[in-house]
C-alpha cells in the first residue's frame, strides 16, 4: 500500500537559503530512490511560511529505506540548526472513495 507523507518545518528566520540549499541535495538525491514516486518540497504561500515537504512512496518499505539513507541523516543533521521547531511529520495510507 502507498504511503504519502507530508512534513512541515519551520525555518529560523534568515536561515531560509541555507535551509533550501540542504534541502536541495536531499530531494535531488531522494526523487532517485527506489519506491519514491513523488518528492517535492514547498513553501506556504501565507502565515508563517513553513516548508513543506510532500512524498509519495510505493510502500513502508521504501519510507524506511529513505529515512536511513545517507542524504536524509545529512540534511536531518543540517536541518536540526536551521529549525526553529522539531518538524510535524504525517504520515498517511490511501483511501479509495471513487469505486
Amino acid at each position: 500500500m502507498s504511503v504519502k507523507v507530508i512534513a512541515f518545518v519551520t525555518v529560523k528566520p534568515g536561515e531560509e537559503k541555507a535551509f533550501e540549499a540542504a534541502a536541495g541535495i536531499c530531494v535531488a538525491a531522494s526523487r532517485s530512490e527506489p519506491g519514491v514516486l513523488h518528492y517535492d518540497l514547498w513553501r506556504e504561500a501565507e502565515g508563517e511560511r513553513r516548508y513543506v515537504f510532500n512524498e509519495l512512496y510505493t510502500d513502508q518499505s521504501a519510507v524506511e529505506s529513505h529515512m536511513g539513507s545517507d542524504h536524509f541523516k545529512a540534511f536531518g543533521m543540517a536541518a536540526r540548526d536551521l529549525a526553529a521547531a522539531r518538524p510535524v511529520i504525517i504520515a498517511n495510507n490511501p483511501i479509495n472513495v471513487a469505486e
